[in-house]
């Protein structure tokens, strides 16, 4: 039977499977008011950061580049852009921006209007803009309109034996569909490099996949404690992987690498950055920390998280849906209000890896259609964009 799904047609063409209004502060010091606006009126999210102020170079780029294509995000269909009045990022371009790209759009600004006037005005916004988006109507929508990220985190023994393979098996089916997938954490492609190299047709693509690894390399050995930190640089293995069965930064790589199944590269990003329409797969560059590497994919234009984590975590993301995977057993039980999806089956012999595959596309369908997953149940909107220091 063809698998059929409904999403929010935005103006510009691009297709959404949420539709929120978007209650987005330009810096961390109007974050508690966005807070305050989102939380007391039904149908907004918000994207609470501390960043916004101060920042220079690639720093101040990233964050405003980031800000700006969170709004952009298919799954948001109305913005209120909540500025304070001195930050380095302008809310007056955000909301600018925003609007241009077809995007209803409104800023408050704090300073001007003080704090309990910009939340009630934040409020009485978002109602209106609530009810007008809310008559925006879920059309059918080809599988091509999927855009997935794929993340792990909290990895351990079974990441790389069960769940990292069979949500490769999904981007698989994404990719054949016409959809598109996202894969990111840069720390975690270090030893499995070489096979990514061999998925790209285009020498410039090689050449930035080349400077963003160089990059991670370099920033690591710069900011590393000793000289034994030094020598092992890149290593990504935390002690709770450890604890879970990695052995080696290589063992991690290959592991995660497998999340973006077979699919041709099509494009590298840089992190935050928005993908093309091409069907394949994106590298993005982005740090290990899940929150960040999440809120980047996020901004790229995935619309639909697939997270695996062999010992657990609650994370989400305040705009896109985010599916839990694991293939721990174990830590199914444990975390049952935080896991969706449990491929332990597939180590245990009693699932193939294309039928765990197949019954996890199915969920990202009806999750597409409106399912809630564990994380939005649980309200888990973590979101927190990725600092990178100071570069002029």
């Amino acid at each position: 039977m063809q698998k059929t799904i409904k999403g929010y047609i935005r103006k510009d063409g691009s297709v959404g499977f949420r539709n929120y209004v978007l209650i987005l502060p330009s810096v961390i010091c109007s974050s508690k008011v966005a807070e305050r606006i989102a939380s007391s009126v039904p149908g907004c999210a918000v994207a609470r950061h501390n960043q916004g102020c101060a920042q220079l170079g690639e720093d101040f780029h990233q964050t405003r580049r980031t800000l700006i294509n969170t709004a952009l995000n298919p799954n948001v269909a109305a913005v209120i852009v909540i500025g304070l009045g001195c930050e380095r990022v302008s809310p007056h371009e955000l909301r600018d921006l925003i609007a241009q790209a077809g995007k209803p759009a409104e800023l408050i600004m704090v300073q001007e209007v003080g704090n309990g006037e910009a939340i009630r005005l934040g409020r009485e916004k978002a109602r209106e803009f609530v009810a007008e988006v809310s008559k925006i109507e879920r059309q059918s929508v080809p599988l091509s309109a999927l855009t997935i990220g794929v993340e792990c985190g909290g990895s351990d023994f079974s990441s790389g034996l069960s769940a990292n393979p069979v949500v490769g098996q999904v981007a698989d089916l994404v990719w054949k569909n016409g959809g598109r997938v996202i894969l990111s954490e840069t720390t975690e492609l270090v030893g499995a490099e070489h096979l990514l190299f061999e998925r790209m047709s285009d020498d410039s693509q090689k050449e930035r996949f080349t400077r963003m690894l160089e990059r991670m390399i370099n920033e690591s050995r710069n900011n590393s404690r000793d000289m034994v930190d030094r020598e092992n640089i890149p290593n990504n293995i935390s002690p709770g992987n450890v604890r879970g069965g990695l052995t080696t930064l290589e063992e991690k790589s290959l592991g995660a690498m497998i999340k973006g199944g077979k699919v041709p590269i099509v494009g590298v990003k840089e992190y935050g950055e928005s993908i093309e329409a091409t069907p394949g797969l994106y590298l993005m560059d982005s740090p290990g920390y899940d929150v960040e590497s999440v809120t980047g994919m996020v901004a790229g234009g995935a619309s639909i998280i697939l997270f695996t984590t062999g010992q657990g975590t609650p994370t989400g993301n305040p705009i896109a849906p985010v599916i839990k995977v694991t293939g721990n057993r174990d830590t199914a039980m444990k975390m049952k209000d935080s896991i969706d999806f449990d491929c332990s089956a597939v180590i245990s012999g009693e699932e193939t890896l294309e039928k765990s595959g197949e019954r996890l596309f199915d969920m990202v369908i009806d999750v597409s259609n409106g399912a809630e997953t564990r994380s939005e149940l649980l309200g888990q909107d973590d979101y927190s964009i990725w600092n990178v220091g100071i570069k002029l």
